[in-house]
């Protein structure tokens, strides 16, 4: 099996008051496998409603490759791949953003409410091998 050239994916999402944590935490586990560990937080909001932070740590290559396979399902995953040199950093790390709603209907889209941040390996590290490991780590065993 080919190496994974990140060294992590997080995945985070925030509940608010206004919606149900089953839903929410549902949403992030459409990106993850079966019975991963999600942490749970509970914070307070400016005006002292209270937040949950969900998030997930993936660092196994196996866990990471489910991650990715999910990012391949993307109807726009083309453009994502045409954007790789604007969502990978400096600093080596790729961002996404993706729509909470329609994790929690089973779908990926891009949109708002849940972050995807992954660290991508690059040596030396720099932005361009960042991307093009991205790029390679995007498109699997295409």
């Amino acid at each position: 099996m080919p190496r994974v050239p990140f060294h992590y994916i997080d995945l985070r999402t925030f509940c608010y008051e206004t919606e149900d944590e089953k839903r929410v935490e549902e949403a992030l586990r459409t990106f993850l496998p079966d019975d991963f560990e999600v942490d749970r937080i509970e914070s307070t909001g400016h005006h002292g409603d209270r937040i949950v932070v969900f998030s997930a740590r993936i660092e196994r290559a196996d866990d990471i490759r489910h991650v990715l396979a999910k990012i391949r399902e993307l109807d726009d995953f083309e453009t994502l791949l045409d954007e790789l040199d604007q969502r990978v950093t400096d600093n080596t790390e790729f961002f996404l953003r993706l729509d909470k709603q329609a994790a929690f209907n089973g779908a990926v889209k891009r949109g708002g409410g849940l972050t995807l941040r992954a660290k991508v390996e690059a040596y030396p590290a720099k932005k361009e091998a960042a991307v093009e490991n991205a790029r390679e780590a995007l498109l699997g065993d295409e």
